[in-house]
């Protein structure tokens, strides 16, 4: 009942308001002339330095997922969840020097998505169109991802109830919170609330990572205690460690993933909103340091199985909700208070990166379909509106992800948009250093791997709700007809597959001297930097030299 948690809801309530007022308040903070621009409501003016950047993309890319569903996948897998760790140290150094060419490009040219650069670098409107469709829905089970956190510590407060209307209203309310202060302040919301966010955080899991082995008898206890529960489950390939059967999906997972996250627009949103290049330079050397975090929240997962924690019931009879282990495991080991600030912790970790995703997509719908095939004469106070009311849209499309997709773990959200946003590798990362594909080979591409990745993605059930299809991410080689117990990440054959139509189909057109058209960028465009006078000027603001907050 919710009384037993009245403590908690009162520390998570005045803590969650507090943040959800910054993110109102942040409209008035580095304070432009003039809102009415995508480069402001959407990027922030682009004027973030160090400090603002390193929050930003830290709580952007470090998200619920990383405090409800690593910990949920290790919980209830064992080792394989904890791929969520190298591949977050093995992203950093593959796009140190792709972000930087691609931030000197957009600010080149004025670019806000990353489909405005396909639009440009291929001048295809027909790949950008692929490209901006992609991210959108690719960041939908993302943004989906978020609100699950919600729900899973207001269901362990005892705040929702059995009915489907009382089960989904957390998700309803984070709805309308998220779309009234991101449809306010746009970007500079969650570059604001970061601080916030990222603090509790880092003061949690410290705690956490201290208090609770302590109070569980040491490393060795909690680590024997998972190791006997997996060695008694039917399924050989939990354990906490990897076995022979499952060492392919977890290197291909956790390469497809670091493949996939600075493809999602919102990671190239907050790097587009970086001042210079040194700011990226110096964010993709420092934060490597979340990795660290992200491997202490995963240990939470073998905490739980030490604690003795049970999920609370799932949304049908007989099946948990693996989401709520971290939340229970909090309100077990801690006392009310700090339980509530952990609780507040993951709700704010949430709300971040959600609003920074939605804006991400309503910025592609509205500069590569609203203004390029709708209203090619809009302004940018036309541009802004119609982006803030489609970042409305998005939200509500993640809401259905959570109704109709009910994986068995959050995590697969996540994993089924890296699958989707994988496809846009080949115009978007390696168009950034070469134009030898032929534009109408990387649709060939695209065609054959988005079709093939939903394809396998369709045929993987989920055994613990029951479902026949999108259950997951790890695909049973068997069913390509190899005689091996192994699975696969769909991701990194679906892109590959893409990659390899791209190349062929890219010979035969060259071949059947097939136009190409022509490239809209030089080769000087991708080593712009802040103050070059080629960078196409946005709008004024008078925060653009604002000295840094102290962090």
């Amino acid at each position: 009942m919710w009384r037993d948690h009245l403590t908690e809801i009162i520390i998570f309530t005045t803590l969650f308001l507090l943040v959800s007022g910054m993110g109102f308040v942040a409209s008035r903070w580095r304070a432009p002339k003039d809102m009415a621009h995508l480069d402001e409501w959407g990027l922030g003016g682009r004027s973030f330095g160090g400090w603002i950047t390193w929050f930003l993309i830290g709580g952007d890319l470090y998200t619920a997922y990383t405090f409800v569903a690593v910990p949920a996948l290790i919980f209830g897998a064992g080792a394989a969840g904890f791929f969520a760790v190298p591949y977050t140290i093995v992203v950093y150094p593959l796009v140190f020097l792709v972000l930087c060419r691609l931030w000197s490009v957009s600010h080149r040219h004025g670019f806000v998505t990353p489909a405005d650069f396909v639009r440009r670098r291929f001048e295809s409107p027909v790949l950008a169109l692929l490209v901006a469709i992609t991210g959108i829905v690719a960041t939908m089970p993302y943004i989906a991802l978020q609100l699950v956190g919600i729900e899973a510590v207001l269901k362990t407060m005892g705040v929702t109830g059995e009915s489907a209307l009382a089960r989904h209203l957390p998700i309803i309310v984070a709805f309308a919170i998220l779309a009234a202060y991101t449809y306010q302040s746009g970007l500079r919301a969650p570059a604001l609330i970061a601080f916030v966010k990222d603090s509790l955080i880092y003061i949690v899991i410290l705690v956490a990572v201290i208090w609770l082995p302590y109070q569980l008898g040491g490393w060795g206890a909690i680590f024997d205690a998972a190791d006997a529960k997996f060695a008694a489950t039917p399924n050989p390939n939990d354990g906490i460690l990897l076995t022979g059967t499952n060492q392919l999906q977890y290197v291909t997972l956790a390469l497809g993933s670091a493949l996939a996250l600075f493809l999602y627009p919102h990671s190239i949103t907050g790097v587009l909103a970086s001042r210079n290049r040194d700011v990226i330079k110096r964010n993709m050397s420092a934060l490597p340091a979340y990795s660290l975090l992200l491997g202490l929240i995963a240990l939470l997962g073998f905490m739980a199985i030490a604690a003795g924690v049970t999920p609370l019931p799932g949304s049908k009879e007989g099946t948990v909700d693996s989401n709520t282990v971290v939340p229970v495991l909090f309100d077990q080991q801690f006392p009310d208070w700090f339980a509530g600030v952990a609780y507040a912790a993951i709700g704010i970790g949430a709300l971040v990166p959600a609003a920074i995703m939605s804006i991400a997509a309503a910025n592609l719908f509205t500069r590569n379909i609203y203004k390029e095939y709708l209203k090619r004469d809009a302004t940018p106070a036309q541009e802004a509106n119609v982006s803030k009311i489609t970042s409305l849209v998005v939200k509500v499309g993640a809401v259905a992800c959570i109704v109709f997709l009910d994986p068995q773990f959050s995590i697969d959200l996540q994993l089924i948009g890296g699958v989707i946003i994988l496809q846009t590798l080949p115009a978007v990362a390696l168009g950034l250093y070469t134009r030898w594909f032929h534009k109408g080979a990387l649709i060939a591409g695209w065609t054959a791997g988005m079709g093939l990745g939903l394809w396998m993605l369709y045929q993987i059930p989920n055994a613990a709700t029951g479902r026949q299809h999108f259950g997951g991410s790890a695909f049973p080689l068997a069913d390509f007809g190899l005689d091996t117990p192994k699975t696969i990440y769909v991701g990194i054959v679906a892109v590959g597959v893409n990659l390899l139509v791209a190349a062929l189909a890219t010979l035969a057109l060259r071949a059947a001297r097939v136009p190409d058209g022509g490239d809209g960028t030089e080769t000087d465009d991708y080593f712009a930097d802040e103050g070059d006078p080629r960078v196409t000027p946005g709008p004024r603001t008078d925060a653009a030299t604002a000295p840094e907050p102290v962090a």
